[in-house]
């Protein structure tokens, strides 16, 4: 004989706890199905494992699959599988989750939160999907059995602090459950959860790559004024106004990365690819990985071949498709890819992942962190790969990708050292052919212990810098950088593989020292007495442009110009100084310094000048002249341009 229905109270908070997981955590009411299908798909895996290992379990297992059913005219839709079902305490334990002890101190914390980001975070420790049910129902129906049991059980809640629970006769295997839909108000849209094209569009977002098949009995009808679809060429309808109902899959199934990459054919990968990145190329690489152990997960990456048009855009979107067991729970987890590496797309299915109670908010932990650093350290791997095997391939991603990569040699100091790795840059090497590190260090002239490089807007600024005259003429070999993210990394990476990078437009640089040949004491006792004879001008110099350097000197490092202009060691360069500026922040005047070379004709005649005349008022605007000439060979903006041009055009008068 039946047991009687019991009506059972939550306890004495959780009414308030079941409001909020109602109404203020989910975000798109949407959910709801995806949870209910995940529900019903971890319960037909159980199934399956338990048959496989328990050999007295008499179940059938050659068909198991989740079914949605439609009724319009009651306004109910039912989620039913064929799973492991439930016995009365497991609808207890497992539904009445919710009501579990420490439900008062959690709202008591939720009440003390200060935002709903915070509220989310503390309620995330329970597993209550089951009951976004009630955001779109005002009562839920539930028929469960337990394989291996005769007794089923009924459960039913209008989701307002109590529930009914009794026994139930001659139900199949699993479960089913069956939403009262509320009244549709136009405002919600909750009619459309009756609709065929709703629930197809849900399943096909949220649960496309279920392993088991969804399936949803559609009328074969040409009834107008129906979204049902019509009968199928060659089906025979049955007799009367309607004819019987058919079964849809809604779903996929094809999770390409569930697979072994063995039995993924490269126009399947290339399909997928398309899909999710809606680029109709294709991907210069495919990454398929697995990992095993005490954390399992799949990914299946790909690296574009070529940027997409909003790459550096402040809204860009980024980051990966993440699923747990197949479920979809977000479209952009930057969480488990770096801003550098945006680039990627792909998908990332966990079997275990820590969600919030929504799924929709990863929470900080050990496996997010672990996943992502692995992520990170295959596609790195990967390219460093096509580095070296498919060179032809990599220039071109290189072109295409490399200002994103360079932004991780700020970012990320965890991989430094496998992102210098793929650098690739112009050098005065080779006009055509950019080089790496690597093989700019297994260039180095013996004794050089730095790695030569000048910043600018373009190679032809660059090459045509007097600050490259001297390592030209010696034969250095120094990188050519042009990209805006240079003028960052290159000062806050120190070196690699122990060789220090230096700015050839920065600090002291003394060529003659790195050969022993030129550092002989005759060359360095010449230097010397250059230096004495030049110190007057030299001071009278400095004296002169206070306004504009902080030091002048004599240079080492030109052979035709006349002058240049260099910072110190930790100044920041005029390309940085102006980013800076037109991000709106203020920065004091950064001075540099004036290097003189003094070989050249003009140098010597404003020696010989000075000497003859210190106090002729004409050699001021000659040292103006000089200035701004150095600024302009480096592309730099004279604080006067109008002055500048007078002084010039006056003593090009002068000489005629």
């Amino acid at each position: 004989m039946a047991s009687p229905t019991q009506t059972l109270e939550f306890q004495a908070e959780t009414r308030q706890l079941l409001q909020l997981v109602i109404h203020s955590i989910y975000s798109n009411k949407d959910i709801f199905l995806r949870e209910l299908i995940s529900n019903a798909s971890d319960a037909l895996d159980k199934l399956r494992l338990e048959s496989l290992t328990d050999t007295d379990l008499d179940v059938d297992t050659s068909d198991l699959h989740i079914t949605l059913e439609v009724d319009k005219a009651a306004r109910t839709l039912t989620v039913r599988d064929n799973g492991i079902g439930m016995t009365r305490e497991d609808v207890v334990e497992l539904i009445g989750t919710i009501a579990k002890s420490g439900t008062a101190s959690l709202l008591a914390k939720i009440k003390e939160a200060k935002d709903a980001d915070a509220a989310q975070h503390l309620i995330g420790q329970f597993g209550v999907g089951f009951y976004s049910a009630f955001m779109v129902a005002d009562k839920v129906t539930l028929h469960t059995r337990r394989a291996g049991t005769e007794q089923g059980t009924a459960w039913e809640s209008d989701g307002e602090g109590t529930y009914t629970i009794a026994q139930a006769e001659g139900l199949p295997v699993g479960t089913s459950v069956t939403l009262h839909l509320k009244p549709a108000d136009g405002e919600d849209g909750l009619g459309d959860y009756l609709a065929a094209w709703k629930i197809r569009q849900i399943v096909k977002q949220y649960s496309d790559f279920i392993r088991w098949p969804i399936r949803m009995a559609t009328e074969a009808t040409s009834n107008a004024g129906t979204d049902e679809p019509a009968a199928e060429e060659g089906t025979e309808p049955a007799t009367g106004d309607k004819a019987a109902p058919e079964l849809e899959t809604l779903n996929s199934m094809k999770a390409l990365w569930a697979r072994p990459r063995s039995e993924v054919s490269e126009a399947e990968y290339r399909e997928f690819y398309q899909q999710i990145s809606h680029d109709w190329q294709a991907p210069a690489e495919t990454i398929h990985m697995r990992a095993e152990g005490t954390f399992e997960y799949e990914a299946l990456l790909f690296v574009p071949a070529h940027a997409p048009f909003d790459l550096f855009s402040r809204d860009t979107k980024r980051g990966v498709q993440l699923y747990v067991k197949r479920v979809f729970i977000m479209d952009d987890c930057d969480a488990l890819m770096p801003n550098y590496l945006r680039f990627v797309k792909g998908v990332v299915d966990a079997h275990d992942l820590s969600l919030n109670v929504s799924r929709e908010i990863l929470q900080h932990d050990r496996q997010i962190t672990a996943v992502r650093r692995r992520l990170v350290k295959k596609v790195l791997g990967t390219l460093k790969d096509m580095q070296t095997n498919r060179t032809d391939t990599y220039t071109g991603l290189w072109e295409q990708f490399g200002r994103v990569l360079k932004e991780g040699l700020i970012e990320d100091r965890d991989n430094t050292d496998a992102l210098l790795e793929l650098v690739s840059a112009a050098s005065t090497h080779d006009a055509e052919k950019p080089t790496t590190l690597r093989e700019y260090v297994a260039r180095m002239k013996d004794g050089q212990d730095a790695i030569y490089y000048l910043t600018g807007e373009n190679r032809a600024m660059v090459e045509n810098s007097p600050h490259m005259e001297a390592f030209t003429a010696k034969g250095y070999e120094v990188l050519i950088l042009t990209d805006p993210v240079d003028e960052v990394w290159t000062d806050q990476i120190p070196a690699f593989d122990g060789h220090r990078f230096q700015s050839i437009a920065k600090g002291q640089v003394d060529l003659d020292n790195d050969a022993d040949a030129d550092g002989t004491d005759e060359a360095k006792a010449e230097k010397a007495q250059r230096e004495q004879d030049f110190a007057l001008m030299v001071s009278w110099l400095q004296s002169t442009l206070a306004d504009h350097v902080k030091q002048v000197r004599l240079s080492t490092r030109l052979t035709t110009s006349a002058a240049c202009l260099v910072g110190d060691a930790h100044d920041l360069t005029p390309t940085l100084e102006k980013m800076y500026r037109a991000m709106g922040q203020e920065l004091p005047q950064v001075k540099r310094i004036l290097e003189l070379n003094p070989t050249h004709p003009l140098v010597t005649a404003l020696h010989e000048a000075h000497h003859a005349n210190a106090d002729d008022p004409a050699l001021a605007e000659v040292a103006e002249l000089l200035h701004g000439s150095a600024l302009l060979a480096e592309g730099g903006d004279l604080p006067d341009p109008a002055r500048f041009t007078r002084l010039l055009t006056d003593r090009l008068a002068h000489t005629l």
